[in-house]
């Protein structure tokens, strides 16, 4: 599968038919929650430039009327204010710590952190842990620059596959197996679990990712 085949097979899965909408709110959102506090629905209109009513048709607005409704691949976190706290980039903890602008967040997957950088326009400083080896992996992510600073030089990146990919599961079949891995060897168990997957140097995964960027840039 191409890199293009992939971003739009993503786009596909996680925004539907009303793929300039959601990309639009999802875009909006990320650069909102880059300033590291939740983002409320009023928020979040103002900045997409929608009515707080149109949210309701979008995956950021499902749950306008009732939290618990939400259908069940609705990924998006929410905090008991029903402001949103994650939306691919995260004020809750995961693996994957995203410093930007001083600003301590964490992303859903070893992917986002590629990702990101391009959408907010600035760089970012990444940590993440390999869980077999429990090494912790640095780097940083430039727009413009790329990987840079990487730590080990032979960190890897795992990717799940197309065919991994549940639409009412979509964080846990493709965001949660997304992982950093110190070497390519130590990503040799998950490779037998998610066959369909694939590991890239860190380095080389991030032109390949470019892509899915330019699906939300577009």
């Amino acid at each position: 599968m191409t890199a293009d085949h992939f971003a739009n097979t993503i786009a596909d899965t996680l925004f539907g038919s009303d793929q300039q909408t959601g990309r639009h709110l999802m875009r909006t959102a990320v650069r909102l929650l880059a300033h590291g506090k939740p983002v409320t629905l009023t928020e979040l209109s103002a900045a997409a430039g929608v009515e707080v009513a149109d949210l309701t048709k979008a995956p950021a607005g499902v749950q306008v009327a009732d939290l618990t409704k939400a259908p069940a691949g609705h990924d998006i976190e929410y905090d008991d204010q029903h402001r949103i706290i994650g939306w691919g980039l995260t004020l809750n903890p995961t693996p994957h710590t995203y410093i930007v602008d001083g600003h301590r967040l964490y992303t859903w997957c070893a992917a986002d952190t590629l990702l990101f950088p391009a959408i907010l326009g600035r760089p970012a400083q990444i940590e993440s842990r390999c869980p077999t080896t429990d090494t912790v992996i640095r780097l940083t992510v430039d727009p413009q620059a790329g990987v840079t600073d990487l730590s080990p030089a032979t960190a890897v990146i795992s990717i799940p596959g197309s065919q991994e990919m549940d639409t009412t599961r979509v964080r846990a079949s493709t965001c949660n197996p997304g992982r950093f891995f110190a070497t390519a060897e130590a990503a040799q168990d998950w490779l037998s679990a998610h066959p369909d997957g694939t590991v890239l140097p860190v380095a080389d995964a991030y032109p390949q990712l470019r892509p899915i960027s330019n699906q939300l840039l577009d």
